[in-house]
């Protein structure tokens, strides 16, 4: 096997990575990366200086990919399956990347500072920086609820990049900063993420960990318990 993912079973952008692996049946083993031990982060910072997570490793290449869309987009190249994350089509892949890049950096980091800032240490939080999250995730929220109206998916009818981008911020996003009642199609769109045979597998792989989420009593319980993912 030639290509290992290195990650944490927690991570939403690792999560992003694993949906579109999971969507092409792509080969591949992976490694927990445990930035709190000295000898797991000391391999990490060799193999990626910058310590970020997911890292892909390509035995046959003997190349570091570093980045999600970087990584999907590499094994798309290198290792295609049957379903491609970004359309062949040019404008498609031009929707599809910038509905994914959207779900990144207008979802996933807003999300992800409201939950680090409850682990930062006493007297040490940024109320200034989550209440400009939140408004980002308003914001956000509001437009991608547009963005679904008559659309299956992010960017129309095919699963694609944007989609795994989606998937596991919008559902972390929905325990620490949830939907408006009246954004529906925002609503039932996480709701076919969740029905996607890849993102189930993803979160059930993913639930062992949840008590390391800080926002962990607010977990509805079928996604505590696992039922969302059978």
């Amino acid at each position: 096997m030639s290509l290992t993912l290195y990650l944490h079973p927690l991570a939403a952008f690792c999560h992003k990575v694993l949906i579109a692996f999971y969507e092409n049946d792509l080969d591949f083993r992976s490694e927990t990366v445990d930035l709190l031990d000295p000898g797991s982060a000391a391999s990490h910072l060799a193999r990626w200086p910058v310590g970020k997570i997911p890292v892909l490793h390509d035995a046959v290449r003997d190349r570091v990919v570093p980045e999600t869309s970087i990584i999907i987009e590499y094994v798309q190249q290198h290792y295609p399956g049957p379903s491609p994350m970004l359309p062949r089509e040019p404008e498609a892949r031009l929707d599809a990347r910038l509905w994914e890049r959207f779900f990144d950096l207008y979802v996933s980091e807003p999300m992800q500072k409201i939950v680090t800032d409850r682990l930062r240490p006493e007297g040490g939080n940024d109320p200034v920086g989550v209440s400009h999250a939140r408004n980002t995730l308003d914001t956000a929220y509001a437009m991608i609820d547009g963005q679904l109206a008559g659309r299956e998916w992010a960017t129309g009818n095919a699963f694609t990049i944007a989609d795994c981008a989606a998937a596991p911020c919008l559902f972390f996003c929905s325990i620490v900063h949830p939907f408006s009642v009246d954004q529906n199609n925002l609503r039932a769109y996480l709701e076919r993420l969740l029905a996607r045979p890849a993102v189930k597998r993803t979160l059930a792989e993913a639930r062992p960990f949840f008590s390391m989420f800080p926002y962990r009593e607010a977990m509805p319980e079928r996604f505590a318990s696992g039922a969302a993912f059978v």
